[in-house]
């Protein structure tokens, strides 16, 4: 549900094999086409051989950070990029990225999408030995490590990859400039995506192909699970780590639920198709009788209309969605939070009024946003409320780079449905069920990492380890 649930990270890898073409602008380009996975801070760091490293990050939308620095000035043939949401990690510059570490033998230039579980284990290992620590991101960590092997062990790139690789536990999709070149990395169970096009003699890497076709660059496929990838003589070339294949596939269901944009692909399996899929389960399950079907925009416009077109009910625009609203700040008093909510959506009271209407989201996380919203809704007098939501009870938090809740806080860890539909105070409430939201996504069950609905998670958890939070009241 809006508000409650954040996805954490974009990322953005271009190799030109022109060393003298700046590729700066179509990473910022292919950010803002990932905006919507991260809107705390963004950076690009570029390299050639004649200017070496530059980097630039900011607080902010990426229109907001480079509204005042000229791209231009970030010449370079390969580059990377991200757009953040804090995942491990507080909201402030020094954790902003790409990391750069840059040193008298060489620099790391990297971008993070993910989450690593053993984070802390591995920033006390490099205490230790000595490193010290600019941030609290655990992208900083993965730096250092890498630091630790290629120029400090003098393995070469592809080795000292699969060494740090050896010790992450988690989540993690990487674009790394190191040594003057381009990899990208995934880690063994596909957690976050990662996908390659080509553009020209440019290659590029993103979290989503949506950022292809903002710069017309060609799909080629998505980064294997457990692959690191680099590009020379125009190839791909590929390495598998070794643990690559011995790993449990583990995709995140919720990229195709809610995170990624609806006109991405993500391993194969088209967003928008799997939404729609998601309103025709809900259909099968909660055969309403009503007089429209209104989604709550815009990540569940998709469900809505697979809705309507499997049950016939005609699909309507109840709600209106502000979408120059950026984050809100946390406001002092309850009516300044009312206001935020205010501010984000606006009901249409004459297609809701004296109407029964089935209204769809995309997930039910703490439920004080759901309440939020219906009372808008109520606002507006329709006769009845059916209210569907195309994810299964989330009864568990996220340890690979969502933020989510804690246990404590979720609804559906602490309340039945019929006691959430109470709270709710609607006339129905509805969640799809786990084995349908499988059969949306088209994906065998075992390859989808469900651990929020099912707390079957795919790797061990530390004990006492508390998984990352949003919160915004």
């Amino acid at each position: 549900m809006h508000g409650e649930m954040e996805d954490k990270c974009g990322i953005v890898g271009i190799h030109s094999s022109d060393d003298s073409k700046n590729v700066a602008p179509f990473v910022y380009y292919c950010l803002y086409a990932l905006q919507h996975r991260g809107q705390e801070s963004a950076g690009i760091a570029s390299f050639n051989s004649k200017e070496g490293l530059k980097y630039y990050c900011g607080m902010g939308l990426i229109t907001d950070v480079f509204r005042d620095y000229e791209i231009q000035n970030l010449e370079g043939s390969m580059a990377v990029g991200h757009v953040r949401y804090s995942t491990t990690g507080q909201s402030k510059l020094e954790n902003s990225q790409p990391f750069v570490i840059d040193f008298g033998d060489g620099f790391i230039a990297m971008a993070h999408n993910g989450d690593i579980v053993n984070s802390e284990e591995l920033r006390n290992e490099l205490i230790n030995e000595g490193f010290y620590f600019r941030s609290d991101s655990d992208s900083e960590v993965i730096c250092y490590m890498l630091k630790r092997e290629h120029y400090d062990n003098k393995k070469d790139v592809l080795d000292a990859i699969e060494a740090v690789c050896k010790k992450l536990v988690g989540s993690y999709a990487l674009t790394i400039l190191i040594d003057g070149d381009l990899y990208g990395v995934r880690d063994p169970m596909g957690i976050k995506p990662l996908a390659i096009a080509k553009r020209g003699e440019d290659f590029i890497l993103a979290s989503e192909t949506v950022a292809f076709d903002v710069v017309n660059a060609e799909y080629i496929r998505d980064v294997v699970p457990g692959e690191i990838v680099h590009f020379e003589n125009d190839e791909v070339n590929s390495h598998m780590l070794e643990s690559a294949g011995k790993c449990k596939l583990s995709h995140c269901m919720f990229e195709y639920v809610y995170f990624a944009r609806p006109d991405s692909t993500i391993d194969g399996i088209n967003v928008y198709e799997t939404r729609v899929h998601i309103g025709e389960q809900l259909h099968k399950l909660y055969p309403i009788d009503a007089d429209f079907v209104i989604p709550v925009p815009d990540s569940s416009i998709p469900a809505a209309i697979g809705y309507a077109r499997a049950s016939g009910i005609p699909y309507g625009e109840g709600l209106i969605k502000n979408r120059y609203v950026g984050r809100t700040f946390i406001m002092p008093t309850q009516e300044e939070r009312e206001l935020a909510v205010r501010l984000k959506l606006n009901p249409i009271k004459s297609a809701i009024k004296g109407k029964k209407i089935i209204l769809i989201d995309d997930s039910i996380v703490r439920g004080t946003t759901s309440k939020k919203l219906l009372d808008l809704v109520k606002e507006a007098e329709p006769a009845e409320i059916h209210f569907l939501v195309g994810c299964p009870p989330v009864i568990s938090p996220c340890y690979y780079g969502v933020a989510m809740a804690t246990k404590k806080e979720l609804i559906a860890a602490n309340y039945s449905v019929e006691e959430i539909k109470n709270q709710l105070k609607v006339d129905s409430l509805g969640y799809i069920t786990l084995e349908a939201l499988v059969e949306a996504i088209g994906m065998p069950e075992e390859n989808l990492c469900l651990g929020c609905v099912n707390e079957k998670y795919p790797t061990e958890i530390p004990e006492g380890l508390e998984a990352e939070t949003y919160y915004k009241p």
